[in-house]
């Protein structure tokens, strides 16, 4: 079996949709399957085979079932997020047309834009291509209820391309932070592109509550803070959060990284004593950053799920917040630093947790759903 894996962002370019095709395929090929990729122009990684793809207008599907025959694959898995294809409506109608079964993982069910007033066809068009798929791959449970009335469906989460650290290893890190940040200070941690879901306007707020109390804390933004691929919202958002941490007097406890290597980013998060991603829609499978944080076995502050999530257990694999809430972030964080023992609980069951999300059993259960199919 030769599997087809369609995606619209890749390595070098950043992006967690990205990250996660890498490794996908990587551990795809050591079981035993072929593999061959196609994404956008720009688009490469050494020992994968890659082809590229000029954009993803309306000749993207005659180009992609062209290159299904020339390398006579079997089947297709569709990597689909809503910005990763340029908000084209085009791929939405490509199991229609590939000629081979084709398999759509939805990393994101929610609504692409597409033109102004769209309005209910965004949500026909992404269910269209739900329905019209030989079968669909949800990564997070909400999406999955979403997509309840489909019998071929299946869970398969998304891993981390972030190493493992030993954290007796880490201390060299903590050491340089702490060196940047007084050694008292407690150390918060941030990681993936900054957007407004993800909650981090509470996040200041709740911390400069607690400096203006007398609490020594500092901020690390840690990797690249926007994708290749987002809007000018985006940009307009982060200069509205930068002013925003001008105006609250946060400018020398805040650090920003910049975009790090993988082994960087894990030394980084080996570095912090809590990691705080307070996402304004809870804790999800869908968020490659928390999944990143688990996996480098990290002392967790987060918002609660919107959806029933029985692996994410608040103060033994991860803490849990009300999403949307200052008040709630202030109160986590100052009992989290008056408690070592706990922080270290959270760090064994996170390690722990890393398993669920294990990059081997991911690629094992993406094949086994695949052949059902063949």
């Amino acid at each position: 079996m030769k599997i087809g894996l369609i995606t619209g962002e890749f390595p070098p370019m950043p992006g967690g949709v990205g990250d996660f095709t890498r490794g996908l395929a990587e551990r795809i090929r050591e079981h035993g399957s072929e593999v061959q990729i196609l994404s956008r122009r720009g688009s490469s990684f050494a020992g994968l085979d890659i082809d590229t793809i000029n954009g993803w207008g309306p000749f993207c599907l005659t180009a992609i079932r062209q290159w299904v025959k020339r390398h006579g694959i079997s089947i297709v898995n569709l990597q689909y997020q809503t910005a990763a294809y340029d908000m084209s409506p085009f791929i939405h109608f490509l199991p229609n047309v590939v000629g081979v079964p084709l398999i759509t993982t939805f990393h994101d069910l929610r609504h692409p834009y597409l033109f102004p007033k769209a309005g209910a066809l965004r949500d026909w068009i992404v269910m269209r291509l739900a329905r019209s798929s030989a079968g669909v791959i949800t990564t997070n449970q909400e999406d999955d209820l979403r997509l309840k009335e489909l019998p071929n469906r299946r869970v398969i989460p998304i891993g981390s391309s972030i190493p493992h650290l030993n954290r007796v290893d880490d201390m060299p890190a903590k050491r340089r932070w702490q060196a940047q940040c007084d050694a008292d200070s407690f150390v918060l941690g941030h990681f993936g592109f900054v957007k407004a879901i993800k909650g981090i306007d509470y996040l200041l707020e709740a911390m400069a509550r607690l400096r203006a109390a007398g609490h020594d804390l500092r901020l690390v933004f840690i990797g690249g803070r926007r994708n290749t691929l987002d809007t000018s919202a985006d940009d307009a958002y982060l200069a509205t959060l930068d002013d925003r941490i001008g105006h609250h007097g946060l400018n020398g406890a805040v650090f920003i990284t910049g975009y790090l290597p993988d082994n960087e980013v894990a030394a980084c998060f080996g570095a912090v004593d809590l990691m705080v991603l307070p996402f304004s829609d809870g804790a999800s499978y869908r968020r490659s950053s928390l999944i990143a944080a688990i996996h480098c076995g990290c002392a967790i502050l987060t918002t609660e799920p919107s959806a029933p999530i029985d692996t994410f257990v608040h103060g033994e694999n991860m803490w849990l917040a009300p999403p949307q809430s200052a008040a709630a972030l202030e109160k986590a964080i100052l009992e989290l630093m008056r408690d070592d023992a706990q922080l270290d609980r959270l760090r064994t069951g996170a390690a722990a947790l890393s398993a669920h999300f294990d990059w081997d059993q991911i690629a094992r259960n993406t094949v086994a759903f695949c052949q059902t199919f063949i």
